[in-house]
């Protein structure tokens, strides 16, 4: 274990509240962690913005987390981790996880059908999504489905407005829901509507996000990396988090500390969050 980087937190940042989703299940997989979260909704949304744009904001939010010693940084975005992720890893000398679209993990249910992905245009667009889809494209049909304007809702109007599930069923009118195995969620504000999407699609389609694995994939690399915070014997933990939202409304500050307090309750976690 490396002296004293163990008790440091993990820092987690996401366009908005949409990284909410992956703090949930870090929690739940490294409960004895605190973690440091930015929501930079002032900024949001990042899907429509010009590459420079993203990258700059990016390394604004960077900046600042840095200034809590973090011990890791989780881009829980999947427009920035797109966009910026390989020039963070190049700048920074902490782990570095970013989200990618679960379209392995989408791939080996083994349904029968398209896998849709849902994302922003720029995610759908960069050469890290496009290089993903090259590797399967002989053994399966990948259909991108750029969804713009849906971050704004979940964020403006929250999770249960009634322009989400109009919107969800747009833009799955022209497809032959027969058709579909699988949808990836290629956004983390997504994974906040599933049960909407679910709703909408049917029980046949499955529905696959990729929070789980970047939980997972960051317990290892602090694993091995020595600086995972050690584990305690409590089976209900308390886990400490610090909230920041750079639009400096505390209606997103509070809208956050519901919606983790939500998916935590949606994974059965018995601990409890003390804010700092």
């Amino acid at each position: 274990m490396k002296e004293g980087l163990s008790n440091l937190p993990i820092g987690v940042f996401d366009s908005g509240v949409g990284g909410i989703s992956v703090l949930a299940d870090l929690v739940h997989q490294l409960p004895d962690e605190e973690y440091i979260y930015f929501g930079d909704s002032g900024n949001a949304p990042y899907g429509v913005k010009s590459k420079e744009e993203i990258k700059e904001l990016s390394f604004n939010v960077v900046d600042y987390l840095l200034n809590f010693k973090i011990k890791a940084l989780v881009v829980a975005c999947n427009t920035a981790t797109s966009v910026a992720i390989e020039e963070l890893r190049s700048n920074l000398d902490i782990p570095v996880i970013g989200m990618e679209p679960a379209l392995k993990p989408a791939i080996e249910l083994n349904r029968y059908g398209k896998i849709v992905v849902m994302a922003t245009p720029v995610t759908l667009r960069e050469k890290k999504f496009n290089d993903l889809i090259e590797k399967f494209k002989h053994t399966t049909n990948v259909v991108k489905m750029p969804c713009p304007g849906l971050v704004e809702i979940i964020e403006q109007e929250g999770k249960y407005a009634s322009e989400i599930e109009e919107y969800i069923k747009k833009v799955f009118l022209p497809y032959n829901l027969d058709e579909i195995g699988a949808i990836v969620l290629g956004c983390t504000h997504y994974v906040f509507i599933k049960d909407i999407i679910a709703n909408i699609v049917g029980e046949n389609i499955s529905i696959v996000d990729g929070n789980l694995g970047t939980a997972r994939h960051v317990k290892h690399l602090l694993e091995n990396n020595g600086t995972l915070t050690p584990i305690s014997e409590e089976n209900c933990k308390v886990t400490k988090i610090k909230v920041i939202n750079s639009s400096n409304d505390i209606k997103m500050v509070s809208l956050s500390k519901k919606l983790i307090e939500e998916r935590l309750k949606d994974l059965e976690w018995c601990g409890t969050i003390k804010y700092i």
